[in-house]
């Protein structure tokens, strides 16, 4: 079964394409969602997080303490990434475990099955490096981004730009690019355009 890594910015939509293709039945690997339910389901990470930082990430309840791992991890690059190199190989192995659980379902663009693996920093972290056989890049203009993001997250309009302006890309490990600058009827079309041309070299 292959593979189809889907990345971009903030703001650029990835969420929607997302939606939109388990609309057709395919499967959708949220990073994200993933990453944060490992956090309550394997009680070893939060271990292993807390053992290379030295400092306790629990709450009264014995669960990760979200608020205080990220005030740990994002004023200290050193303390993120001995986060990273815990988290991302167990979210690796995640994906691995959940691809061979999932086929497929009334997939309409073709008869290969794949998967898709969303993430927006996947394309910067070495352990990842092999798991797709095609990168998908979803783009938008820089003013549209930023729009959607404070609506989304009732952010502050330069903070938004700030946080969109510090993300890179290296665009030449991409495949093929979604571009989302217009409804959601235009992005269904565009995806369906880009995933039937992608799926012929898949």
């Amino acid at each position: 079964m292959k593979t189809v890594i889907l990345t971009g910015g903030m703001g650029s939509g990835k969420s929607a394409v997302c939606r939109y293709l388990s609309s057709r039945g395919v499967p959708v690997y949220d990073s994200d969602a993933r990453t944060k339910s490992l956090y309550d389901r394997d009680p070893s990470l939060v271990l292993k997080m807390e053992q290379v930082l030295k400092v306790s990430l629990r709450d009264a309840e014995g669960r990760l303490d979200r608020r205080r791992l990220a005030g740990v991890i994002f004023p200290d690059p050193v303390a993120r990434s001995l986060v990273e190199s815990v988290v991302h190989p167990a979210v690796l192995e995640d994906f691995k475990r959940w691809k061979r659980w999932h086929r497929p379902g009334g997939w309409t663009y073709g008869s290969v099955p794949f998967v898709v693996l969303e993430s927006a920093i996947i394309l910067s972290c070495p352990v990842f490096d092999g798991v797709g056989d095609k990168v998908v890049f979803v783009d938008a203009p820089e003013d549209v981004r930023v729009l959607r993001s404070v609506e989304r997250d009732h952010s502050d309009p330069a903070a938004a730009l700030r946080r969109i302006r510090q993300q890179s890309f290296d665009l030449s490990r991409v495949d093929a690019v979604i571009r989302n600058a217009g409804s959601l009827e235009e992005l269904s079309a565009e995806t369906d355009r880009v995933f039937l041309n992608l799926f012929l070299y898949l």
